[in-house]
């Protein structure tokens, strides 16, 4: 209707429980400022608080325990204000830590049960082929039948989700497989956010795949799936995982039934972050010299324009 007045939209409420650092980028930080930049409203409960991310050569900090988050939890309860539209989760050590997050996610969907969970169950990587857990090996069993089971959208890397499914990945069709496996667990999308499978662009390429599962009011069902190559960036950068989560939420409340656009708009914005803080970090360096650690933090305020309405640079496939 033209000249009408726009409507408001809803405010959108996200309760992120990660870590949290003094300086740079990980966790709630990461997460924090795109999803503000993007107009939601953010509630943070920082399950650590470190000087800086541990790929420094010292940190020093705080850790909360499962009883710290549950009273902090009741806080917000005791002020009736604990209704959320999302709730999002990345990097834990703690068992007791993430059964208590199940408990009060599970609180929260009995709330508003629209209430989309995203979590990113971090546990570990692949280095040069090989893949190791960095965190307590008895955090597995605790997502694989506690976490993704209430999650609607999850980030496993392909070693993660190869952990959770208990199979291995060699082909892309191995792949689509894994994330079929995940779907049955719970989560209707599913984006395994890197691979070291080798895509048709070849190897300077880094693959992600998408997969969202839809059962329609008729019963019927349907997937998406998608495969997203982006250009490998030269570095090791810390609490990209996180921004790709947060980014991801975003961009599917916006794009709710195509996985396709919401994982372009995340890629692409990831990609100019990551060009624009490589090169900051070199210039800092001086020729030849490799960054460090403080120069390789994300480049998070300086992107707010890409982050906001980032220029498609990396298209998707549909599978």
């Amino acid at each position: 209707r033209p000249g009408a007045a726009m409507e408001p939209e809803r405010e959108c409420r996200v309760l992120s429980i990660q870590s949290h650092v003094v300086r740079g980028y990980v966790g709630n930080k990461a997460a924090t400022f795109p999803l503000q930049v993007l107009g939601f409203e953010v509630d943070t409960v920082n399950s650590v608080q470190f000087s800086n991310h541990t790929g420094y050569a010292h940190w020093k900090g705080q850790v909360l325990n499962s009883d710290e988050l549950h009273e902090l939890y009741e806080g917000l309860k005791l002020n009736k204000v604990n209704r959320y539209d999302y709730v999002l989760t990345g990097y834990t050590r703690d068992t007791s830590f993430l059964a208590m997050v199940v408990d009060i996610v599970q609180e929260l969907k009995q709330q508003n049960s629209n209430l989309v969970y995203v979590c990113d169950p971090v546990m570990g990587d692949k280095w040069n082929g090989e893949g190791s857990m960095y965190v307590p090996k008895d955090l597995l069993p605790v997502y694989r039948d506690k976490v993704v089971p209430v999650a609607d959208i999850i980030t496993p890397n392909q070693f993660e989700a190869e952990l959770l499914t208990g199979r291995k990945i060699h082909t892309e069709k191995e792949a689509l497989e894994v994330m079929d496996m995940l779907h049955t667990m719970g989560p209707e999308t599913v984006v395994i956010t890197s691979s070291d499978l080798q895509g048709p662009l070849g190897n300077d390429y880094l693959i992600a795949l998408g997969s969202h599962r839809k059962t329609k009011a008729d019963g019927t069902r349907m997937t998406q799936r998608i495969r997203v190559e982006s250009p490998k960036v030269d570095a090791v950068f810390v609490g990209t995982g996180d921004l790709f989560a947060a980014m991801l939420l975003a961009w599917t409340h916006k794009h709710p039934n195509n996985l396709k656009v919401a994982c372009e708009k995340t890629v692409s914005a990831m990609q100019h972050v990551l060009q624009r803080t490589i090169k900051s970090a070199k210039a800092q360096a001086g020729e030849g010299n490799k960054p460090s650690s403080a120069q390789l933090e994300l480049r998070m305020v300086q992107s707010k324009m890409d982050i906001e309405n980032p220029e498609i640079i990396v298209k998707a496939t549909v599978l």
